[in-house]
């Protein structure tokens, strides 16, 4: 590089990193992660759920404070990434999942009314339509959220799930997308991510998980048990939704937050 290039460089790189700044005090940020703890909802035959180990708390001989702690937990519970691979053998793992589609911007289709009226309501093709005559057409590259209202019950597993039973997973209750409104939404919409408020992006009673199939098999990733999707507009927010970094992982814990301008 010659001396005129990396001096003109130099003199760019400030205005440039300036143009690029995010003010947050422009947006509110919801929160759409559910804590980890005790508490946190696993799928009903998981080995095992949410730990975390006290290490060290305390004043050390030095005189300081210090905490550490160890914590475990299966991939698939809590607020958490579907990576492709969860059901697609030649999906993404989760290190592999592209940025671009973890951080975008979202449209939020709320059924809530009907699954209330059905807690096995599931998403149609119509229900996308409907949104789409009120706000427009889906663009490409879009994370779709379904909301169905169902973190309101969070802890509770058995409204939650609809079952409480440990390891039993032949009566859960819960609404979620369809096939039909997922295919709409993969192959005609072409959108970048999916996710939604309740346990799994088939509804409860499915038993052989196609929605999971149909995005999945189109290397779409997945976000579960989200909450606070009330507090976002049909349109307008910008979502982030970022997994621990699992390498080869089939999901992971996820921090997922909307940026919605004032």
């Amino acid at each position: 590089m010659s001396t005129r290039h990396l001096l003109a460089g130099l003199i760019l790189a400030p205005a440039m990193l300036r143009a690029q700044a995010l003010d947050v005090s422009r947006y509110r940020i919801v929160d759409l992660t559910h804590p980890f703890n005790a508490q946190t909802i696993y799928w009903p035959n998981a080995p095992s759920t949410f730990k975390l180990d006290k290490l060290s708390y305390g004043t050390t001989p030095g005189g300081y404070f210090y905490s550490a702690f160890a914590y475990s937990s299966p991939e698939h519970g809590g607020t958490h990434l579907d990576a492709p691979i969860h059901f697609s053998e030649r999906g993404n793992t989760v290190d592999k999942v592209s940025l671009t589609q973890l951080i975008g911007p979202a449209v939020v289709i709320d059924v809530s009314a009907k699954a209330a009226a059905n807690r096995d309501y599931r998403m149609t093709a119509d229900d996308v339509h409907q949104f789409e005559r009120t706000h427009g057409a889906i663009k490409a590259g879009t994370i779709v959220l379904l909301r169905t209202g169902w973190s309101k019950h969070w802890p509770n597993k058995k409204a939650y799930l609809g079952d409480d039973r440990p390891g039993k997973t032949d009566a859960l209750h819960f609404p979620s997308f369809g096939a039909e409104a997922m295919r709409l939404l993969v192959n005609q919409r072409k959108v970048g991510a999916i996710g939604l408020d309740t346990p799994s992006i088939d509804y409860g009673p499915s038993t052989d998980f196609i929605v999971h199939q149909i995005a999945y098999g189109a290397n779409l990733p997945g976000f579960e048990n989200l909450t606070n999707l009330d507090q976002l507009p049909p349109t307008g927010a910008t979502v982030i939704a970022l997994p621990m970094n699992i390498q080869g992982g089939s999901g992971a814990p996820l921090r997922a937050v909307a940026l919605i301008p004032k």
